[in-house]
């Protein structure tokens, strides 16, 4: 296939480089587009060296598919282009999430979403994205009614400028100096913000809304329950979340992890001793969703209660838009 990549040397940009070479993804042509500054400049990919060139919707043509790393704004203005052209688009950003005429796919839930696409693929937002993926073994069993969801978001989910925020508060608390805060709404080093995103009318944040509307799309299912919360802290890389569910029918904690094991990208860290069960820094770099401290909700009938990790910019980003490719080749 020739493929190009939109936002080459952001940070979905050079994992879609890297993980299409780690999964073999078949490839004729490899078309890097970013902005002037990084034209010319060479990045090592599964081809070889590639040279940036700078984005201009001339490099469409002939292309396959065509995945934008880039603003939403940018993928509004451009992503029709690319289909003009003759390619299909997957899209990381949140433009053409809600959009009813374009499929939002996580391919171990929804797959057959893809026959709709005209053109353009939304990838979901990173924290929805690792949610569905743990909760649709247990929803194939009973059907949710209820979600309530808290993640912990790793600062480079907001990108390269707050990670070198986090770097220096922390180096600056170490030697003693006074912390500035330029890029989050407060000090995020040796803290937790529970604010991502914009404030909506109802109080919630626009990332929070996403996890609740995206979820709808992606379990076509309006019925569900769901309310999140979702807040970013002081964590390099992978993001966690405490779930907890009500279903229509009884699953225990027995039942969830013999239907959460059988699925092959979920990986089953839960054992009731110290250190038995996923962090971060476990998922990091790991194309698995990680489940563990599964357990009965003692406060519902229904009910359960279970932590999913996943690393944002695979799973979460780069690795669901090249599953969403591998689906189109096949």
């Amino acid at each position: 296939m020739n493929v190009t990549i939109v936002g080459a040397t952001g940070a979905v940009g050079i994992e879609l480089i890297k993980l299409l070479k780690l999964r073999e993804f078949p490839i004729t042509s490899l078309t890097l587009l970013a902005s002037e500054r990084s034209a010319g400049k060479s990045i090592d990919t599964s081809l070889g060296k590639v040279i940036i060139k700078a984005f201009d919707i001339k490099h469409f043509e002939g292309q396959d598919i065509v995945f934008f790393a880039t603003s939403g704004e940018h993928a509004l203005k451009y992503a029709s282009k690319a289909v003009e052209a003759g390619a299909v688009v997957i899209d990381n950003s949140s433009a053409f999430r809600l959009d009813p005429n374009v499929p939002l796919v996580v391919p171990e839930v929804n797959p057959q979403a893809i026959k709709s696409h005209k053109g353009i693929i939304a990838n979901p937002n990173c924290s929805t994205i690792q949610m569905v993926v743990a909760l649709y073994p247990l929803y194939q069993f009973s059907k949710i009614k209820r979600i309530i969801v808290s993640t912990y978001q790793a600062v480079s989910g907001a990108g390269q400028e707050a990670l070198q925020e986090l770097n220096q508060q922390l180096n600056d608390y170490v030697q003693g100096n006074e912390l500035t805060v330029s890029t989050f709404t407060k000090q995020i080093a040796l803290n937790v913000i529970p604010h991502i995103d914009v404030f909506q009318d109802n109080g919630y944040t626009k990332e929070e809304m996403k996890m609740v509307n995206e979820t709808w799309k992606i379990f076509d299912d309006p019925n569900i329950r769901i309310s999140a919360n979702c807040v970013r802290v002081p964590v390099i890389r992978a993001h966690s979340e405490a779930i907890n569910i009500e279903t229509e029918s009884k699953i225990s904690e027995s039942k969830a992890r013999e239907l959460l094991a059988k699925v092959d990208s979920i990986k089953v860290v839960d054992e009731r001793v110290n250190a038995g069960y996923p962090t971060p820094i476990d998922a990091s770099e790991q194309m698995e969703t990680y489940v563990g401290r599964i357990r009965e909700d003692i406060s519902c009938d229904k009910g359960l209660s279970l932590w999913v990790v996943a690393d944002q910019l695979w799973k979460g980003a780069a690795l669901n838009a090249i599953q969403i490719a591998e689906l189109l080749k096949n």
